[in-house]
């Protein structure tokens, strides 16, 4: 009984001396619940399986993972990356984030003036980017892309083709390319897609797709 008690006692006492580390840098880790990041305040990794995660403004967080919940950011938050499973992620303006963005079944969406280091990615879900400056690569599967005004993307962007079976009619997938915006690299689709072009946008090669040009506003969906 004695051993069982002293046991007990110093899973306890390390239980809180974990606690007290995580404390003490700010780092997050949850199975059931949301976490949220206070303004103007610095954390370690924020992590949780079932439960979103927002991170109000100027907050700077290190890797921010969820399995089944969403990830959102308020202005000029400070992000290493952002992964989900079942999820969107929504970036504020003036966010920057140093490594990836992704999600499986979600949208994504980068608000204006914002700094991505590494790919944004998503499988199931709609990429929106305003007026922002992505290093990598912007990829999808079965979600449509719109590259808004003025945003720069390095990496190109990559449509890849659909995995194991298929019921139905798909959805074709539209890329969009507003006025003015810059996508180096290659455009590479391995599916069918609508790819739409502003007159004054500038993008590298193009494989798997023809390029159709508009100038006023964008055009309706096919579909």
């Amino acid at each position: 009984m004695r051993r069982t008690v002293l046991f007990l006692a110093f899973a306890l006492a390390a239980s809180s001396t974990f606690a007290h580390d995580n404390e003490h840098d700010k780092a997050v880790s949850k199975v059931n619940g949301s976490i949220h990041a206070d303004s103007g305040q610095s954390y370690g990794d924020l992590d949780t399986v079932n439960g979103s995660v927002r991170i109000d403004a100027g907050a700077t967080v290190a890797n921010v993972e969820t399995v089944n919940g969403s990830i959102s950011s308020q202005d000029k938050a400070v992000l290493a990356s952002a992964s989900t499973v079942n999820g969107s992620i929504s970036l504020g303006e003036q966010t920057k984030v140093s490594g990836e963005v992704s999600t499986v079944n979600g949208a994504v969406t980068v608000g204006k003036l914002s700094e991505l280091g590494g790919d944004l990615s998503t499988v199931n879900g709609k990429i929106l980017i305003y007026q922002s400056n992505i290093t990598g690569q912007v990829s999808t599967v079965n979600g449509d892309i719109t590259v808004g005004t003025s945003s720069h993307i390095h990496g190109g962007i990559l449509v890849d083709k659909t995995r194991g079976m298929s019921w139905g009619k798909q959805k074709i997938p539209r890329i969009l390319i507003g006025p003015n915006a810059v996508v180096m690299g290659e455009l590479v689709f391995k599916r069918p897609v609508e790819l739409w072009v502003h007159s004054t946008a500038k993008i590298g090669k193009v494989t798997g797709a023809s390029v159709q040009t508009y100038t006023d506003k964008p055009p309706a969906r096919k579909d």
